[in-house]
């Protein structure tokens, strides 16, 4: 425990506020961007063309590969394996034990290129087919953003545990269009210490990442339901109104 005066004093309620906003932006634009590359590597890996439009609920083309398209989740496996032995061995695993880890023994300290590096080798994965979501990448590179903003600031570590929480809940907000849920996924499962000075930010970064993510791709529902009256995949009974 370093000496009382080496422990920086708090920021203070408005400060972390703008940080919130701020962090918020951020994991916005992060998870736009993090949506584009999965749909980037699905399209070539795939289908042989570049493009980053791809909607999950539809069945994708039959792919120009044939028989050859099994090698996918292969190669694809083997470049994630080389992203992650190379260059970060931080960002292996889903994401969450690592943020935690951070936050619990290592006093909110992410190294900056676990953004990048997580994004590059989620993207390889989700891209190619793995069984694996976006909730635990994104959750780990929004924390990074946080955590990067508050080595440069001079704050606390639980402060700065504040802004890790901030940037995985703007992060997961704008991924998945759920101000809510990203408060309350934050709260549950990143935040060691909750106050106005924690909650606060990590409202505001979640209410500003959803935003983000509703301009960008809608306020509609990630897997809508059929309309009264159609036909689904499970059953060949129209569904009620």
């Amino acid at each position: 425990m370093p000496p009382a005066r080496d422990i920086p004093d708090a920021i203070g309620l408005f400060p972390m506020s703008l940080l919130g906003l701020l962090i918020g932006t951020r994991s916005g634009l992060v998870a736009v961007v993090f949506r584009g590359m999965i749909a980037f590597f699905h399209n070539l890996f795939f289908l042989g063309h570049f493009s980053i439009v791809y909607d999950a609920t539809q069945h994708t083309p039959a792919s120009p590969w044939g028989a050859g398209i099994i090698l996918v989740p292969a190669l694809a496996g083997l470049g994630v394996a080389f992203v992650v032995k190379t260059f970060a061995p931080s960002v292996k695993g889903t994401g969450v034990p690592e943020v935690l880890e951070a936050i619990y023994y290592r006093d909110g300290i992410i190294p900056a290129s676990t953004a990048l590096f997580k994004s590059v080798a989620s993207a390889l994965s989700i891209g190619s087919g793995a069984s694996v979501g976006r909730e635990g990448p994104i959750m780990q590179i929004g924390a990074t953003l946080g955590a990067t903003l508050g080595r440069w600031i001079k704050m606390p570590a639980w402060e700065r545990i504040g802004l890790i929480a901030a940037g995985a809940a703007g992060g997961i907000a704008a991924t998945f269009n759920t101000p809510i849920g990203g408060i309350l996924f934050t709260v549950e499962v990143v935040m060691s210490r909750i106050s106005a000075r924690t909650l606060v930010p990590v409202t505001i970064a979640s209410a500003t990442g959803a935003a983000i993510g509703r301009m960008v791709y809608g306020n509609g529902h990630l897997s809508p339901f059929p309309a009264c009256g159609q036909h689904t995949w499970t059953s060949a009974v129209p569904t009620s109104c």
